[in-house]
């Protein structure tokens, strides 16, 4: 079935790198939750009030809910393919993100509802009718969202969205928690056991921890998420390929939606080479990368290579920070010889969390080098390291 809606409504399906098809995509997803979930409330809210079920009822309006998320899908992709203008330079891809974000807050809404109405159902309990059409739309409906979670996941995971992933996951909710209700109604059946009220509070619990983490992932590409490692490592991999490149640091890379991302990177090459020359790998390795999807500006670090002094000091250095801590880092090493004491001036990475402070890292550092050249006089920079991007000296 995913398969065939795919073929029907989106045009050139396979090239899911084109915006347009990828809005496509999530038009298609939003179109058939809107669908899908208006029918499912219709039916349950018939059964729900002849029933005289809070579960019943609830999980209708639940239904009711996630057509709403569908709609703010459905817009959230139709923004996010608008152009870029003035005020906004980088496009309105995040417009995905923030509809991931409104649906991950529907849900927690909807748990707090449910919770709210079972404890009702505790309190003042009343009898729920029984009938096997009821059971028999409870069962088509956790099927049909099952289905819906499927073809969500497939599709979100086709086209990396974090919109349909969160949609995904509330249709999976939606499965697990109409089974509760089928449960409930065949044990209070079969056994005369009132659990309406009892299994719409955990069903209500299970919303809400699965909402706080949707909130959670929402937010994260809108907070300045770290890009993913295998990225940092493949973008890494791809500019030492080029001849002449020495080393890489000083990753960054901001996301400004699917489709939207920009880098940054300082690239190491030798100061003895041809400037144009080392501009012109520059060029290419920019250019390859944007051919790719990847808006990358690269920097420049010229590299003394014929001075087996600095080079030697590099290395050094180098090792004496790995001591101190395996994931610290160094770059752009230069030495200032003077009549009393050499100025080796460098910049060293640290990871987030850090242990020691600034100055207790400098002092260290300067400590051990001082150890091995008493006229050496260290000049750090300490900085953060945004992207874990490896280093070889």
């Amino acid at each position: 079935m995913t398969q065939l809606l795919i073929r029907l409504f989106i045009r050139d399906h396979k090239n899911v790198q084109d915006t347009s098809v990828r809005t496509s995509y999530g038009k298609l997803s939003g179109w058939v939750g809107i669908v899908c979930n208006l029918l499912l409330c219709a039916g349950k809210f018939i059964v729900g009030f002849i029933s005289g079920s809070v579960s019943i009822t609830a999980d209708a309006a639940n239904n009711l809910s996630d057509a709403s998320s569908s709609i703010i899908s459905l817009f959230g992709f139709k923004l996010a393919e608008k152009e870029a203008d003035e005020d906004h330079p980088y496009g309105h891809a995040r417009y995905e993100y923030i509809s991931g974000f409104i649906i991950a807050v529907l849900v927690l809404f909807i748990g707090v509802e449910l919770l709210k109405s079972s404890i009702g159902k505790i309190i003042e309990p009343t009898a729920v009718e029984f009938s096997w059409v009821t059971i028999g739309v409870l069962a088509g409906s956790i099927l049909v969202k099952l289905w819906m979670m499927l073809f969500n996941t497939k599709i979100g995971r086709l086209i990396n969205s974090q919109a349909l992933t969160a949609t995904a996951a509330d249709s999976r909710n939606d499965c697990i928690s109409t089974l509760a209700v089928l449960v409930a109604a065949l044990i209070s059946h079969f056994a005369s056991v009132e659990l309406d009220g009892w299994m719409g509070i955990l069903v209500a619990a299970f919303i809400l921890y699965s909402g706080i983490n949707l909130v959670r992932e929402a937010m994260s590409p809108l907070l300045g998420k770290a890009p993913e490692p295998e990225m940092v490592e493949d973008i890494r991999r791809r500019i030492m390929e080029y001849d002449g490149v020495l080393g890489t640091h000083d990753l960054m890379v901001h996301d400004y939606g699917p489709g939207r991302v920009f880098a940054s990177v300082h690239v190491e090459m030798a100061a003895e080479n041809d400037v144009l020359e080392s501009h012109d790998i520059i060029d290419n390795i920019e250019r390859d990368f944007l051919a790719t999807g990847l808006n990358l500006v690269v920097h420049f670090d010229p590299i003394v290579t014929s001075d087996s002094a600095v080079g030697d000091t590099r290395h050094e250095i180098a090792e004496i920070v790995q001591r101190i801590d395996e994931r610290l880092t160094i770059h752009d090493l230069r030495m200032v010889p003077g009549p009393t004491h050499t100025n080796v001036i460098f910049d060293c990475v640290v990871p987030h969390k850090f242990s020691m402070s600034e100055e207790e890292l400098t002092a260290e550092i300067s400590r051990f080098v001082k150890q091995a050249h008493p006229d050496y006089f260290c000049v750090i920079t300490v900085e953060n390291n945004y992207a874990p991007i490896p280093h070889h000296n």
